[in-house]
């Protein structure tokens, strides 16, 4: 294999691996997030705006967005602390569920007017 094709192999496989990753179970990411219930609420809608709304978001996003915490390329000393000790699996049972939850966010489509 020339160098240009274990490169091109490398990064094909770096790009396709999140699509391996491990599948989120709703059910176990409701048990697992009491810790989160604190401050982003009981049903993932936060009241407090200081704390994000979970509920209803990407299961995509929120699964980056906790491995960014855990591996510190996101800055937030108490999120760090907790998602240090996520395995894998729990960031995808927690994006699961979260993402399963109907969501109380806001967009902009209620103020386009219809054509």
């Amino acid at each position: 294999m020339t160098p240009r094709l274990a490169t091109l192999v490398l990064a094909v496989t770096a790009f396709a691996a999140p699509a391996f990753a491990a599948k989120g179970d709703v059910e176990a990411g409701k048990q697992k997030s009491v810790a989160c219930q604190a401050c982003h609420g009981a049903d993932g809608n936060s009241i407090d705006p200081m704390y994000p709304k979970l509920a209803g978001q990407y299961a995509d996003y929120l699964a980056h967005s906790l491995h960014g915490y855990r591996d510190g390329t996101r800055n937030n000393a108490i999120m760090a602390g907790f998602a240090a000790t996520l395995s894998d699996q729990d960031i995808a049972d927690l994006a699961a569920y979260y993402s399963a939850l109907p969501s109380s966010i806001d967009d902009l489509s209620r103020h386009l007017k219809a054509k």
